[in-house]
């Protein structure tokens, strides 16, 4: 059973670096992995030192890891698909809608909204067809998050109300015909294909059964020791307990120890001082979520080697991914 990590939270707070860091553990325990980033504002590849695209990379220099991502512009030929079908049928009842006004509606790239629809259509495609054990997403900022998770919801009725439209739509352009032609009316057949609302339907469906399912999936909130971050995690927090998702992890990123501070700097000491405050108000904050801490790196964490250290101390968040 595919197991799912999901990172989220404000912007900057280290989400990629976790995801890249998780995905690097769970390969080194064995397991098969994929990194997701669904981020417009892609830096998994910089995370990584490796150059990523809209299809799955395997790191030659790590067994059993690979990484990707998404490009919602390589998902929008199949919401075109859908929209040209829509079209048909309404061209089919004697409404006049030509190509180049559905053409239209593509002209400017991908559909609002495409981000995560892209995410959620690969969410269950990597998840029932793919060969990982565990896959670990690094998620855009909060406001795309949420979105990501209430779009399951939005589309289920909004697709509910355009199929049943396609479907009156169609038996008055089937009746045409029948009038028109009689018993030849439909000698050519019918539909090109399978039913691309009925397909997206049910991916969203499913998309929703995955991310509420606590036995295979955890949204883990990263934040940084400071008011605003956490006052925005609360705020995350609460909204994915409504949409059911669930969460058992708070990783608190670019906590000054007081273990890494020199004697001579007061300044120092001091904001070591808040950031040890800011903790006990995170764990008060969140009684029921396990707090993972992450250390205030020297320099840059950028590559493998500077991931590991933060790795070691992830692992020893709850997960959902089963034990080998």
């Amino acid at each position: 059973m595919t197991s799912s990590i999901f990172y989220g939270g404000k912007g900057g707070v280290g989400k990629t670096t976790c995801a890249a860091a998780t995905g690097l553990r769970l390969a080194a325990e064995g397991r098969e992995t994929l990194v997701v980033s669904t981020d417009p504002a892609h830096s998994l590849a910089d995370a990584l030192e490796i150059p990523l695209g809209p299809e799955p990379r395997s790191l030659e220099s790590v067994p059993r890891l690979s990484a990707v991502e998404i490009d919602p512009e390589t998902r929008a030929d199949r919401y075109e698909r859908i929209a040209r079908a829509l079209a048909s049928d309404l061209r089919s009842a004697g409404v006049r809608l030509s190509d180049e006004e559905v053409e239209r509606l593509f002209a400017s790239g991908a559909p609002a909204g495409a981000d995560e629809l892209a995410a959620l259509d690969l969410l269950v495609e990597y998840v029932d067809g793919g060969s990982w054990d565990a896959i670990v997403f690094d998620t855009a900022p909060t406001g795309h998050t949420l979105r990501l998770f209430d779009l399951p919801a939005v589309m289920d009725l909004a697709l509910e109300t355009t199929q049943s439209l396609r479907g009156q739509v169609r038996r008055i352009g089937d009746s045409a015909k029948r009038m028109m032609l009689g018993p030849m009316a439909f000698a050519t057949g019918g539909d090109d294909g399978p039913d691309g609302l009925v397909d997206l339907r049910g991916r969203m469906h499913r998309a929703r059964e995955i991310l509420r399912d606590p036995d295979r999936t955890e949204f883990r909130v990263v934040t940084i020791p400071e008011t605003m971050a956490i006052e925005e995690s609360k705020r995350l927090v609460d909204r994915l307990r409504e949409a059911e998702i669930p969460v058992r992890t708070i990783v608190v990123n670019r906590v000054l120890e007081p273990e890494a501070v020199h004697d001579d700097c007061s300044r120092c000491r001091s904001r070591a001082s808040r950031h040890e405050e800011r903790l006990e108000e995170i764990e008060r904050a969140f009684p029921n979520l396990a707090v993972v801490a992450l250390p205030e790196a020297e320099g840059e964490v950028h590559g493998l080697r500077t991931l590991e250290p933060l790795a070691d101390r992830l692992s020893r968040a709850p997960s959902p991914v089963p034990a080998e």
